[in-house]
């Protein structure tokens, strides 16, 4: 009877826990899913190359991709010989940021906006500028696009100890768009986002989670 009621107790514990964290509200909003794209040409590339687009993807077409010449801590460099397209990061100041609890333990705004990137925690790191140089013109993806994108990852190191990354930078084959992409975030809070240049300016971006 004892082993039973402690089964009991764990069943009730672990359905709490479960309960707890499906009640923790999300205010992410979906208006920059792949699923919500009205462009089919732009949907048609990031179906070749996004979680968010991978049920779309069975028709493959070729996208070019700018070579990875730099990456360490806090910035990583994709260039070619018509284009190059950096983006930097940096720590987070907790102190120069009000964040919203849920339950006084689970962070679910960060300035008083939903952000992606932790599992309900205050994340460690920021995403401070995406730049792309096409054809000597300048593009600056707006820190609008990013400033709730949280937890970048810029590269990392293989068995080998070659550095690989998960960020990449495509061109459309009329060269006409450039996408760059970044996979980040930890646990729970993975993240893909997308920012798409056309015609050397900044477009949209797009932005899926929960895979």
């Amino acid at each position: 009877m004892r082993i039973i009621f402690s089964i009991l107790c764990c069943l009730v514990i672990d359905f709490s826990f479960a309960q707890t964290d499906a009640d923790i509200p999300d205010y992410r909003s979906k208006k920059d899913n792949f699923l919500k794209m009205q462009e089919k040409d732009i949907r048609a590339d990031l179906s070749q190359f996004t979680f968010g687009g991978i049920s779309e993807s069975l028709v493959k077409h070729r996208l070019n991709s700018l070579p990875l010449i730099g990456a360490k801590d806090d910035q990583i460099i994709f260039s070619n010989d018509t284009a190059t397209v950096q983006i930097t990061t940096a720590a987070f100041d907790p102190t120069k940021h009000k964040v919203t609890w849920f339950e006084d333990k689970y962070a679910v705004k960060l300035d008083n906006k939903p952000f992606w990137g932790t599992e309900n925690t205050v994340p460690k790191h920021i995403i401070t500028s995406v730049v792309a140089i096409i054809e000597g013109d300048t593009v600056v993806v707006p820190q609008s696009a990013f400033i709730d994108l949280y937890e970048p990852h810029l590269y990392y190191t293989d068995s080998k100890s070659k550095t690989k990354t998960y960020c990449n930078v495509y061109t459309s084959g009329n060269k006409r768009n450039y996408y760059i992409y970044m996979f980040n975030g930890n646990g729970n809070g993975k993240y893909e986002v997308t920012w798409v240049i056309q015609d050397k300016r900044y477009l949209r971006r797009v932005v899926d989670w929960n895979f």
